[in-house]
């Protein structure tokens, strides 16, 4: 039995055989593998110039789907990444100043604390991370935002970075579900 195998793989017919299934399989499986997975979150980035400075947001952007989302699947009390997967990163090519924090220029993961009552922005020194994993002990400092509520409710979560229609600065605000919460922004010299 041996020895009618070892014959019919030493012909030449045979060998182009196994020779073309092995490049069938790592073809296929190969180039698979490579495929970027779809994501049920987005990865997005968005952008605006305040008073010259390049500011730039880059967050997971996961929908409600009929789910409640705020004191419920992001329960209060806890900090939570604003976004999905990776941390959300808060950049700038200048530093910037948000209310009465200065944040220096660079990557900074960010983090908020929602209560029912208040909501905190945390900007970390941190320049990437995964969003489960907050470190405290990595803390630039905290800013109080100021809350609204959206209407019609946002399916998406979003960040916008946006100036002032009048004089210096904006603002950076996030809205999901029906929250709206913001803080001034200011370019630090």
């Amino acid at each position: 039995m041996m020895r009618a195998w070892m014959s019919f793989v030493g012909t030449g017919f045979s060998r182009t055989c196994i020779a073309a299934t092995l490049v069938f399989f790592v073809v296929t499986y190969g180039t698979a593998a490579q495929q970027p997975q779809s994501r049920i979150s987005p990865h997005e980035q968005t952008s605006g110039v305040i008073d010259g400075a390049h500011i730039k947001v880059t967050y997971g952007r996961p929908s409600m789907r009929g789910r409640a989302i705020f004191g419920a699947l992001v329960p209060y009390d806890r900090v939570w990444c604003p976004g999905a997967d990776e941390a959300t990163v808060l950049d700038s090519d200048q530093p910037i100043q948000l209310d009465t924090l200065k944040v220096p220029a660079g990557p900074h993961t960010i983090w908020i604390l929602p209560t029912a009552n208040q909501w905190t922005l945390i900007v970390s020194q941190e320049r990437s991370g995964f969003h489960t994993q907050y470190h405290p002990e990595a803390d630039l400092g905290r800013v109080t935002l100021r809350k609204d509520r959206a209407n019609p409710p946002v399916e998406q979560l979003t960040f916008a970075i946006a100036p002032n229609r009048s004089g210096p600065g904006g603002s950076l605000a996030m809205t999901w579900e029906a929250t709206s919460v913001w803080t001034s922004l200011t370019i630090g010299r």
